[in-house]
């Protein structure tokens, strides 16, 4: 089973994120959930989402998991214990400006880690007009999962984002491609 575990601010698309990770998977024949944990309930407080992909049933309805993969689309988290119940094997998507090496420099806790870095926020600003970095987050996780090809999830993301202006759409698959590209 596939876990992931999403680090956020509320109002970040933390959990749309999740749910269109979902989506997608589930178009592929996967069994999926996507859930969140919310603290205060309010913009710009500290959640986490999550998602468990299998290609069996899912019976685990918990929020207990050790991820393969913690998704990082607040820089300011990266300074909380982001590192918490995972294993040797975990990879670690973070957005900052930072280069790697300053990143791990700033945050020792993540050296020895597999650790990856792109800026969603800015790559947002960039190509949709807003700081809303789930789907620049969404392009990075599929570069280093290697779980897709990138066009064909460009592809479901298109067909999940259907509802929105086409402005809004093509920016979101453009900040996929970017941060696709841009992930290190």
């Amino acid at each position: 089973m596939l876990e992931i575990r999403w680090h956020s601010r509320a109002g970040q698309g933390a959990v749309t994120g999740a749910k269109a990770l979902c989506e997608v998977m589930a178009q592929e024949g996967k069994f999926v959930q996507a859930f969140s944990v919310y603290g205060a309930e309010k913009r710009g407080a500290p959640m986490n989402a999550f998602n468990r992909i299998d290609d069996d049933p899912i019976i685990d309805h918990s929020k207990a998991m050790i991820p393969d993969y913690v998704l990082v689309i607040d820089p300011s988290l990266v300074y909380t214990d982001i590192t918490y119940d995972t294993k040797e094997g975990t990879k670690y998507v973070i957005t900052t400006h930072l280069s790697k090496e300053e990143l791990l420099k700033e945050v020792p806790a993540l050296q020895g880690k597999d650790v990856h870095v792109v800026d969603c926020i800015r790559i947002s600003q960039e190509t949709i007009g807003r700081a809303i970095p789930n789907t620049p987050m969404l392009g990075a996780f599929v570069k280093v999962s290697g779980a897709f090809d990138i066009d064909e999830f460009s592809q479901a993301m298109k067909e999940i984002l259907y509802k929105f202006p086409q402005k809004i759409i093509d920016g979101n698959l453009q900040a996929i491609r970017r941060a696709y590209d841009e992930v290190n």
